[in-house]
């Protein structure tokens, strides 16, 4: 492309771009609940790594990266997988192209292979389980403006598909392009995971806004076989009650965590959704991750002065036992700076490196211990 075409891309990508993350930001609801409320903003501590921006590069289609909710390590303790939404912004995401927004990159983020191209609306969280099976949730449906501008684009979104490692599906919960409850339909699913010791489902929904009288805040359980088993959880502010469950993953005990986003907390449940305890100290947590001692990765995306006052963005890795936050990575550009500058999925390798799924700024960020 010429330099001067060149150029004017750049600009015009940059103009829609801040147009969107404005839209975004306004959209964006006061979070929190009164307990969270009381808690002085964590916004300090050791930070032992340094950043590698850009980490991966789409070289299979050579083409840009789309926001990026999910990322998650292969069973390999190496490899690393990633979801896009194919276009920058919010939306209109993958639909209208047949691009791939499932990844695959070996450890020095080296593209190997990528699918899913034409089945997906809105790739969120990506899970691999302990078979190298590869879940992925598509966290919205097309509204009607969207199936204006992409006709026949209905049958697609608000699903969680199970692909094989070679891109095969194996699996679909949920009803394409149609929001309800489970069994025949899910709601907008943020994140899925898989229990280690008997292969259960869990998903998390939903994505939709918080100030809807209607909203969704539970996790559906499935068998490994995809039979409709239970929900946990409703939407609200009380123990075991969820405002956009955004993350989910179990520990070395076999509990279930939740990201509960909107209300700044961190929950610990039975697999069964009985209560255990709540973390308060780890701010608008997006993503997490456990690795084997129970030390908790977590990234706060979203925090800002108007919808979560005082506390700033950025990875917060404590101890399950405590909750005490020891570590924290500030944003890599400017603190709580309009474009984001820290991720929304969050992942650790075996050798300990973190990886975080860029929504805003777009593509994998590598946290490499110094």
């Amino acid at each position: 492309m010429p330099g001067s075409k060149f150029t004017s891309y750049r600009v015009l990508t940059i103009i829609l771009w801040v147009a969107v993350q404005a839209t975004s930001i306004q959209a964006q609801q006061r979070g929190g609940t009164a307990q969270t409320d009381q808690v002085q903003p964590v916004n300090s501590g050791a930070n032992p790594y340094r950043v590698i921006r850009d980490w991966a590069t789409l070289t299979l289609e050579k083409r840009p990266w789309g926001g990026s909710n999910g990322v998650a390590i292969d069973r390999d303790g190496r490899s690393v997988w990633a979801t896009d939404r194919c276009s920058p912004g919010t939306t209109p995401g993958c639909l209208g192209t047949k691009a791939n927004p499932v990844h695959l990159f070996d450890e020095s983020g080296k593209e190997i292979r990528s699918f899913g191209g034409g089945m997906f609306v809105w790739p969120h969280g990506i899970h691999v389980d302990r078979q190298g099976n590869v879940w992925v949730t598509d966290a919205r449906a097309p509204s009607a403006e969207d199936l204006k501008n992409f006709p026949g684009e209905d049958k697609k979104g608000s699903v969680v598909v199970k692909f094989s490692p070679e891109g095969k599906v194996l699996m679909t919960l949920g009803r394409p392009g149609v929001r309800g409850n489970p069994p025949a339909a899910l709601t907008d699913p943020t994140d899925v995971v898989t229990d280690p010791a008997n292969g259960d489902v869990y998903v998390a929904e939903s994505h939709t806004d918080v100030t809807d009288p209607n909203l969704v805040g539970r996790i559906s359980v499935f068998d490994k076989t995809g039979k409709f088993l239970r929900v946990i959880g409703k939407a609200g502010t009380g123990p075991g009650e969820f405002r956009t469950p955004h993350a989910l993953e179990f520990d070395s005990k076999g509990r279930l965590v939740v990201a509960d986003r909107h209300n700044h907390r961190i929950q610990v449940l039975t697999k069964t959704g009985s209560f255990i305890l709540e973390y308060d100290s780890f701010g608008r947590t997006s993503g997490l991750a456990i690795d084997k001692n129970d030390v908790v990765y977590t990234t706060d995306s979203e925090s800002t002065e108007k919808v979560h006052p005082g506390w700033q963005r950025g990875v917060r890795i404590g101890s399950l036992t405590d909750g005490k936050v020891t570590v924290f990575i500030p944003p890599h550009i400017t603190p709580n700076s309009p474009d984001g500058a820290m991720g929304e999925g969050i992942a650790i390798d075996a050798a300990g490196n973190i990886y975080s799924a860029e929504a805003q700024l777009r593509g994998l960020t590598k946290f490499v211990k110094k």
